[in-house]
């Protein structure tokens, strides 16, 4: 590649180096903020402010800088930058989920949040169970610099964890279904409202003898849920029979054994409600094995509206949450970017997306 342009000196009177177009055309090194300096024909600093929007460069002169920039595929290097601004460009996810779509919807939400600010992402597995759960955490943030974090369920909704990053002097966002923190640390997901919903629907459809299968007791997402879900029979006149609720664990393998525990009953449920997705496709795996079919013999519902949703048969009457836009919001409101965008921290409200697994009830 051949350099398009021979800028003169700025005013700081760098010279371009020849050379140096050649060692970079031969591939021997990678364009450092120096070499895009000389390149430019400016100095350091004006190259530095250019890559952070500073408004004190002449036009002429930031196109220029752009140019090269792009030329030379240059991007700043996160701990280099925070070294230079006396913090880190860095945001962290520290989660403990045992649904692997979650975690990487949750990602993608991030990287779209973070997308053209200069952070970057850097992910965090944990066990809240492990005795080194809190220490692991705190030299995660200290080692990588981090400027702040996101934290998803369940270790959102552990105090222990935001006590820490708070004693720090790290800048947090939690996600979790109720509000537990200062608005300013919070994204709502409102999970209540969803099994609210989706209790409604299927009373609806004439079901009365209806199967729950809880999510892990540790995720308060697995409460709201079940709390949602009665109250929507209670405004019925109905209840949530205790034969009728198995605790599974948020995976498609407990799904299946609560699945065929339900299916086994005398009277057997008209309808299964899954604490999420994964659960519930384990559920339509128990009624092939019975030799069920979904919805004629039993109606299948679950809540996330992941991808699994669509990709088993039936596809599944489901509670979409918008977990993608959710991480997109929480990145936006760490790194303060949300007045730059004007978009609505609340959009979190989940919502009932009707699917084939469900319909009435059998008849006799």
């Amino acid at each position: 590649m051949t350099s398009s342009k021979t800028p003169s000196p700025d005013a700081d009177g760098v010279e371009i180096d020849a050379g140096l177009e050649a060692g970079l055309e031969g591939g021997r090194k990678r364009a450092t903020i120096n070499d895009i300096a000389r390149l430019a024909g400016v100095s350091k600093k004006t190259v530095s402010r250019v890559i952070n929007q500073s408004p004190f460069v002449r036009d002429e002169t930031r196109e220029r800088i752009e140019a090269v920039i792009a030329e030379w595929g240059y991007a700043p290097d996160p701990q280099a930058r925070g070294l230079a601004f006396r913090r880190s460009f860095l945001i962290g996810m520290i989660y403990d989920n045992p649904n692997p779509q979650y975690v990487v919807n949750m990602q993608l939400g991030l990287l779209d949040g973070i997308r053209g600010s200069g952070f970057e992402l850097v992910v965090h597995p944990c066990d809240r169970a492990s005795p080194t759960f809190l220490q692991d955490i705190r030299t995660f943030v200290e080692r990588q610099k981090l400027f702040g974090v996101v934290l998803p369920p369940s270790v959102s909704e552990d105090e222990r964890v935001a006590k820490l990053l708070r004693e720090i002097g790290c800048e947090y966002i939690r996600i979790a279904s109720v509000e537990l923190d200062k608005p300013e640390h919070m994204i709502v997901g409102h999970d209540r409202l969803g099994s609210e919903a989706m209790g409604a629907y299927l009373v609806e459809l004439g079901h009365r003898e209806i199967g729950f299968i809880s999510g892990l007791p540790s995720f308060r997402s697995s409460h709201e849920r079940r709390g949602g879900f009665e109250d929507a029979l209670n405004k019925a006149g109905l209840q949530l029979k205790p034969d009728y609720v198995v605790q599974g664990a948020y995976t498609f393998e407990s799904g299946l054994a609560c699945g065929e525990q339900l299916l086994a009953k005398t009277p057997r449920p008209t309808a299964i409600f899954a604490g999420n997705d994964e659960m519930a496709a384990g559920v339509l795996q128990a009624a092939r094995r019975a030799g069920l079919q979904v919805p004629a013999d039993v109606t299948v519902v679950g809540f996330d509206d992941f991808q699994i949703a669509q990709a088993v048969w039936p596809p599944l009457t489901t509670i979409h949450i918008p977990t993608r836009e959710v991480g997109r919001i929480a990145a936006e409101k760490l790194i303060g970017a949300e007045a730059r965008e004007k978009r609505d921290p609340n959009n979190t409200i989940p919502y009932l997306v009707v699917r084939e697994s469900s319909g009435a009830p059998p008849v006799g």
